[in-house]
């Protein structure tokens, strides 16, 4: 069998697993990696959770840490192309061969737990499986592990991190995680164990309250910005930004980030005191601001404001809640002058989508709604009819499959614009699924 059709099959055995099946408790994953002998006990890790900003942040603490000469592992969800996205050795996916292989030493040890369990291992307890022995064999010195949903029940929520990231807490997944943002922070605090150093975005005093309650709760320290660092000043540059940060350890000027958006200023400026927390760096010492700078400058955060075609512009974000959007309509605004904005949305049935084109609506001409390639999508129909009351009948177009989507919306986009298209946009977003299908075609 050759590497490409011994990854197919495994990609096929992960995928019958199903990916909407939700199911929270670390009894089955905490089995299979005792018979795994606990690979995430092999290396330290920072462990990442919060609403909005996780993958961003993940991919700069990586980038940061390999610019000071360590060997990382990343895990982050969902993926954009290809499941090899999720487990990254060094900044780049691992191969088909190594993932393959990986999956063969655990699928019999997947299966006696399985035979002894009411519900069988989900994909995501598999792929977080798959990281930590990945992880392990490398060997990496350090693992940087996104949550997957929440925190406390969360399958990543066995490594028990020295370091734990909150980025920003916001109101997604309220099915699974409660319908406040009390209880939602509840849930995510559950990833700060005993000892734990936690650095915290800014956040709402609903969200922030369980958060300093579980660090007392457990001895944890908490650094928080706004107070113990954050974003002294930020200027628009070509192809990104240049910023001032107060860390932890002092203040790192001249940091050229090549991503778009206060958000991401923000995200820099949690990277980076975590990157100081790991490393030890703090009020009586400074890390090297050259490889900060050189950390900072090759990181990347694909489908995140993405550049992917010009003339016209067409803009990937995976904004897919309301406070993602209200962050991707701020640096449109304020980096962007479009003159003509089409947008391309597609969002998945439990989704907010009356408050994604709400937000939307001030800074798009007209909006091309479809469906995404998720089971979970919602119908084109149902989107439409909410895109119609909000934007008006003769600003909404329908293209039911996104080929035809990303087509109309071009052909909008370059209608009735003399000469230069260099102010013309298409905005592709909504959800991950959606920038992933337009990435596939765009990117051929």
């Amino acid at each position: 069998m050759t590497d490409r059709t011994d990854f197919a099959a495994v990609e096929a055995e992960l995928a019958a697993r199903g990916f909407t099946r939700m199911v929270f408790e670390l009894d089955r994953i905490e089995s299979l990696l005792d018979l795994l002998g606990s690979p995430q006990r092999a290396y330290p890790a920072i462990h990442l959770t919060g609403t909005n900003g996780k993958t961003s942040t993940a991919r700069m603490i990586d980038s940061l840490l390999r610019a000071f000469g360590l060997h990382t592992g990343r895990y982050t969800s969902p993926h954009l192309e290809t499941v090899r996205e999720r487990i990254s050795l060094d900044g780049e996916p691992v191969s088909e061969e190594r993932f393959a292989a990986v999956y063969r030493e655990i699928r019999p040890l997947a299966e006696l737990v399985d035979a002894r369990s009411d519900e069988p291992l989900t994909y995501f307890d598999m792929t977080t499986a798959l990281a930590f022995a990945t992880f392990a064999d490398a060997p990496v010195d350090i693992a940087v592990v996104e949550v997957g949903l929440g925190g406390a029940e969360d399958a990543t929520n066995v490594i028990q991190a020295g370091v734990c990231v909150i980025t920003p807490i916001g109101l997604d997944h309220t099915e699974w995680l409660g319908d406040t943002l009390q209880d939602i922070a509840l849930a995510k605090a559950g990833i700060i164990h005993p000892g734990a150093t936690v650095i915290a975005a800014a956040q709402e005093e609903e969200a922030a309250r369980p958060l300093l309650e579980r660090c007392a709760e457990v001895g944890a320290t908490i650094a928080r910005e706004g107070a113990e660092f954050g974003v002294l000043s930020r200027a628009i540059a070509v192809g990104g930004q240049v910023l001032t940060l107060q860390g932890l350890g002092g203040i790192y000027d001249d940091v050229f980030i090549p991503l778009h958006g206060a958000h991401q200023a923000q995200n820099a400026a949690v990277a980076l005191a975590a990157v100081e927390a790991f490393l030890g760096a703090g009020t009586t010492r400074q890390l090297d601001i050259e490889a900060v700078r050189e950390g900072f400058a090759e990181a990347s955060s694909p489908g995140r404001l993405e550049r992917v075609r010009n003339a016209p512009t067409v803009l990937l974000d995976g904004a897919h809640n309301p406070h993602g959007m209200a962050a991707t309509v701020t640096a449109l605004q304020e980096e962007f002058a479009f003159s003509k904005l089409v947008a391309v949305v597609g969002v998945l049935a439990d989704k907010d989508a009356s408050s994604l084109l709400e937000l939307l609506e001030p800074v798009v001409d007209l909006v091309v709604v479809t469906r995404n390639s998720s089971p979970r999508a919602m119908p084109t129909a149902e989107l439409a009819a909410l895109a119609v009351e909000i934007f008006g009948e003769e600003r909404v177009e329908v293209a039911e499959e996104m080929p035809d989507a990303i087509e109309v919306a071009v052909a909008l986009a370059e209608e009735d614009v003399p000469g230069e298209l260099s102010g013309v946009g298409v905005l592709i977003t909504g959800s991950v699924v959606t920038v992933a299908d337009a990435r596939r075609l765009l990117k051929r």
